[in-house]
């Protein structure tokens, strides 16, 4: 299936909000993804399958500060979970990171989410700290996360190697439109 990664638009709000509600227990409104739209630090972008329907997938979210990325959302429709969709969204944030210069990333992630945390370790993140009771809703600590060399070459090369078993595991024709 033709997959295309392409700026976040207005216009894909209701879709990235009825994704929003089945992903997260607090999930974010409309009018916050419309300020982080707004962001000139943030860089949001969705994953849409090119068959005709230009169905959303998933999205992501990256913030940037001064010389830190920081993974502010990642999510994948719930049936579309598992098959790697998650995956290519983390490794574009991570090179666009990279490519503006970024050398490290940092998130949040609850506590029980043992399956992100797996894929956040195949992509280097440690865990450095512990927020307590940084979710609400229900009430759990989550686990910060960072990786750091991202421009490194050692890096680059892993992460070269990762993605290209990705793009061979999806067996998808790929497109990056401008901005994303």
């Amino acid at each position: 299936m033709p997959l295309v990664l392409e700026p976040l638009r207005a216009s894909d709000l209701p879709e990235i909000c009825a994704i929003e509600r089945e992903a997260f227990t607090a999930p974010w409104s409309a009018r916050l993804y419309e300020r982080e739209l707004q962001n000139r630090l943030a860089h949001y972008f969705v994953l849409r399958e090119e068959n005709g329907t230009r169905r959303i997938l998933g999205y992501a979210g990256v913030s940037f500060l001064v010389d830190e990325a920081h993974l502010m959302t990642i999510a994948v429709r719930k049936e579309e979970r598992g098959r790697g969709y998650g995956e290519l969204l983390l490794t574009h944030a991570i090179a666009t990171a990279a490519a503006r210069g970024v050398d490290q990333m940092t998130l949040e992630v609850r506590m029980s989410n043992t399956v992100a945390q797996a894929l956040y370790r195949k992509y280097g993140f440690a865990i450095v700290g512990r927020r307590k009771r940084y979710y609400v809703d229900p009430p759990e600590d989550a686990l910060l996360m960072t990786v750091t060399g991202l421009t490194q070459p050692g890096y680059q090369a892993r992460f070269a190697a990762l993605r290209q078993a990705l793009a061979a595991r999806l067996g998808a024709q790929l497109t990056v439109a401008e901005g994303a």
